[in-house]
């Protein structure tokens, strides 16, 4: 186990802070000040990372700490001749996770990014809803009617069960797929944004047998995507500043696809570093990274 001075940690400790404080800071005072943000708060509420654990870094499996009494009070973590790392019984401990979580991004890299679906899961979520009962407390820029109309004239073909599941009644059966909470290996595909943005949750959810850098690409490239998600949905967001990608009409069905092409493309790097993180950790148990491939997952993610 490689082991860093506290010097050398600390520098990239702080370097990490630096980094997602411009994210964090606003986050925290608008919640001190009890301000909703219908763009940005999707990724501190809806995912289960506070934002002092996004700010907190981690070496990784793998790499020790010298000098660092604060991370061996945290879980995962044990002291060994003076240094702090993540015990090889923790990452043991996490291999129903790491077997699901790798077959998903595998599974899910497999596949040719699928970019017609125009952002739509967004649209089914309001579908025919009445007055005051969307999600976010922001006026429709087509109205309820004329939003209808666009749901109405495309077909919708979501693929994330987590997006689908918020589909209203009156929505959900016009979805030509149907993804489940247990199958989401045989449905996730690279071009759908919800699955660039749950990049970060798998991220975290490896954190802190993966060193944090890894974690807050993820991070950064969500909230990217989460911006276009909200911006192509069918909320004025104007005056927040987030002009719309006009899905209804063909300019914003073409703005839309590139965007979710660029993100699918910037995406698979990531991916593909959280794959290979998953095997490494499972090598580092002694765990055959493939010996459950034709099982169903024995955890969700």
């Amino acid at each position: 186990m490689r082991v860093l001075d506290r010097e050398s940690w600390q520098a990239r400790a702080d370097a990490h802070a630096r980094r997602l404080d411009p994210y964090l800071r606003p986050h925290l005072a608008r919640r001190e000040a009890g301000v909703a943000h219908p763009v940005h708060d999707f990724l501190f509420g809806y995912y289960s990372h506070r934002p002092a654990q996004l700010r907190r870094w981690h070496p990784g499996y793998g790499v020790a700490l010298a000098d660092a009494a604060e991370h061996a009070r945290l879980k995962a973590y044990e002291e060994v001749g003076g240094a702090v790392g993540v015990t090889p019984s923790y990452v043991a401990s996490q291999r129903p996770l790491l077997v699901a979580l790798g077959r998903l991004l595998r599974a899910t890299a497999a596949r040719p990014a699928h970019l017609g679906c125009f952002g739509m899961h967004e649209w089914a979520m309001v579908y025919r809803l009445p007055e005051g009962r969307a999600r976010h407390p922001r006026p429709l820029r087509l109205g309820p009617a004329g939003t209808d109309a666009v749901v109405e004239s495309h077909r919708i073909a979501c693929s994330h069960f987590d997006a689908y599941r918020f589909f209203t009644p009156a929505a959900e059966p016009r979805n030509t797929l149907h993804p489940g909470p247990h199958d989401r290996a045989e449905f996730e595909q690279p071009g759908c944004l919800h699955a660039g943005m749950d990049l970060y949750k798998h991220a975290f959810r490896l954190s802190p047998m993966v060193c944090s850098d890894l974690v807050a690409d993820c991070f950064e490239l969500a909230w990217e995507i989460r911006e276009l998600d909200m911006r192509a949905s069918p909320y004025d967001l104007d005056e927040l500043g987030y002009p719309p990608v006009r899905v209804e009409t063909a300019a914003g069905k073409a703005e839309y696809a590139a965007a979710q092409e660029d993100f699918s493309r910037r995406a698979a790097p990531l991916r593909r570093r959280l794959a290979e993180e998953c095997d490494r950790l499972l090598a580092a148990g002694d765990v055959r990274p493939y010996e459950t491939r034709s099982t169903r997952p024995s955890v969700g993610v």
